[in-house]
């Protein structure tokens, strides 16, 4: 496992670049993973979009900044995410913004269809679902924890209309879109803080 984890490291980037990625793909009408579909590239262009207002309006609570700063361990985030992810789109900018809130968490990016070991560890109910990040100790190298693909509100959301329809349709998934604008981050960032104080 360890091994693993070292080689998606090697091959990762940082946020920035990802984000950069992104705008790239998304002026020149491409996307990550091997399907070039349509309606993924769409996707990517969309959420170039989504990330761009992110990182220009998102804001962490100061309760929130408060326990970040307190860590004093040095930690790697590893995310594992495509371009055309909707819900990558809303949740890896709350994972950077939160993490910059302390030098001692370090975020690095891999693509998921590209690191298919590294998925294969980390499933969520059997699926490849993304964004996954994995937190990962720096001195001991060992796993702390993992989040996603969803925060625990949006994973409700999920779970409860799954449950009574069988399966998620596109006017839910508009609903989930609403739903991530609303919440503006905020749900994400109070789960990521919950896990790094575990």
């Amino acid at each position: 496992m360890n091994t693993i984890i070292k080689d998606s490291l090697q091959k990762s980037i940082t946020y920035t670049e990802y984000a950069d990625l992104i705008k790239n793909l998304a002026e020149n009408e491409d996307t990550t993973g091997s399907e070039k579909a349509e309606n993924l590239i769409e996707y990517t262009k969309l959420n170039a979009r989504r990330m761009k207002r992110w990182d220009k309006t998102l804001k962490v609570n100061q309760a929130v900044k408060e326990r970040v700063e307190k860590i004093d361990k040095k930690i790697t985030w590893l995310v594992l995410t495509e371009s055309w992810c909707g819900d990558a789109a809303h949740v890896v900018p709350v994972m950077q913004k939160v993490a910059e809130l302390n030098p001692n968490i370090n975020v690095k990016v891999v693509l998921r269809d590209e690191n298919e070991a590294l998925m294969n560890n980390f499933l969520t109910n059997g699926g490849k679902s993304i964004p996954k990040l994995i937190m990962i100790d720096d001195i001991s190298g060992e796993v702390i924890n993992t989040f996603g693909p969803r925060p625990s509100g949006a994973t409700q959301l999920v779970n409860d209309y799954k449950a009574k329809h069988g399966m998620l349709t596109p006017e839910f998934k508009e609903d989930l879109q609403r739903w991530y604008n609303q919440d503006k981050g905020q749900n994400a960032a109070n789960d990521l803080v919950e896990l790094l104080s575990v």
